[in-house]
């Protein structure tokens, strides 16, 4: 009776007391059964939107069902049959550089280096944020071995890929003259074209990993690719390119400014020349508007015009001259 009654003490105490857990807001948790997974009947991944990204031949590949998640909260019961994991879903920040693997890879895990169109071995660093992806808990907790490796491994070959390949975009707006100046500079240094363009290689790097919660269970809320560095080798005569792109570019500049002050002087000329012929013929065909009007109305009314005219100018006058007729 003794063994009986500590039998079931100790079971009690081991799997009713203990069977009781609690989550923490930051977390989620997903219960297994014999180790199955508490699935959600008929759905999978494929049907959350999380999936949209997906290439058609991967569909298949990441096909994961979708599990119950308990939510923040308890107290909640377990069996002893039953086993609960936790997962935090709190975002988190790592170096780009980070070997989750090898800590001593990448220097100790600080530059993440990257070959160039121009064959250049650059030094990138930056941030990525991310988090668990809570409704692909499956993925993350039974579908893959190490997800935060694998998405660590899939965001690096995308901005190496990235990096290989970049091109800046032509401007729209850029005179034609600058353009050429431009590109008689710069052509093959994508090191300039990267490091003006980090804005868009982010927004890339987000666009491309968008597909990492439906393969992984992993959600890349942000990558901050902070700083691009050239090889020592190479940073003087990048430096000495950049100067003279410059120079170029402020003399192309002011050849235009002087241009266009120029073209603004004689619009302003011709528009000042054409306003003072304008003054000079307006009384001109004002008169002649005049006499036409008058000779119409009679031969007579043109003569006692022009007998008025003289009167007037008669009172005006200081001394006059006369024709006499013999």
């Amino acid at each position: 009776m003794g063994c009986l009654a500590g039998f079931l003490a100790w079971f009690f105490i081991r799997y009713v007391l203990w069977g009781f857990y609690a989550v923490d807001q930051n977390e989620r948790a997903v219960k297994t059964i014999f180790g199955r997974a508490e699935r959600i009947p008929g759905k999978t991944v494929l049907d959350d939107p999380i999936s949209e990204q997906l290439r058609p031949e991967e569909r298949e590949r990441y096909k994961y069902p979708q599990v119950r998640v308990i939510p923040p909260g308890g107290p909640y019961f377990k069996w002893p049959w039953e086993q609960i994991y936790k997962v935090s879903v709190a975002t988190q920040i790592v170096n780009m550089a980070h070997d989750p693997e090898d800590p001593s890879a990448n220097q100790n895990g600080t530059l993440l280096e990257a070959v160039t169109k121009d064959q250049l071995n650059t030094g990138l660093t930056g941030q990525i944020r991310y988090k668990v992806c809570e409704r692909n808990l499956y993925a993350y907790v039974f579908g893959v071995k190490s997800p935060f490796v694998h998405v660590m491994g899939y965001f690096i070959s995308i901005l190496r890929e990235r990096i290989a390949n970049f091109e800046a975009p032509k401007a729209k707006t850029a005179a034609p003259a600058a353009q050429a100046g431009e590109s008689s500079v710069v052509t093959g240094v994508s090191i300039n074209d990267l490091r003006k363009n980090l804005r868009d290689i982010n927004e890339h790097m987000e666009r491309e990993c968008g597909s990492s919660p439906a393969r992984y269970g992993i959600t890349l809320d942000a990558s901050l690719i902070t700083g691009i560095d050239p090889p020592q080798e190479v940073e003087s005569a990048l430096a000495a390119i950049n100067t003279a792109h410059n120079q170029v570019s402020s003399d192309i500049s002011l050849a235009q400014a002087g241009a266009d002050q120029k073209i603004v002087q004689s619009r302003r000329a011709v528009e000042i020349q054409t306003l003072k012929a304008h003054g000079e013929t307006e009384p001109l065909n004002a008169l002649a508007a005049e006499l036409t009007a008058l000779k119409k109305s009679g031969p007579s009314v043109l003569e006692a015009y022009l007998r008025n005219v003289r009167m007037r100018l008669y009172t005006k006058a200081q001394r006059a001259i006369v024709e006499v007729k013999p």
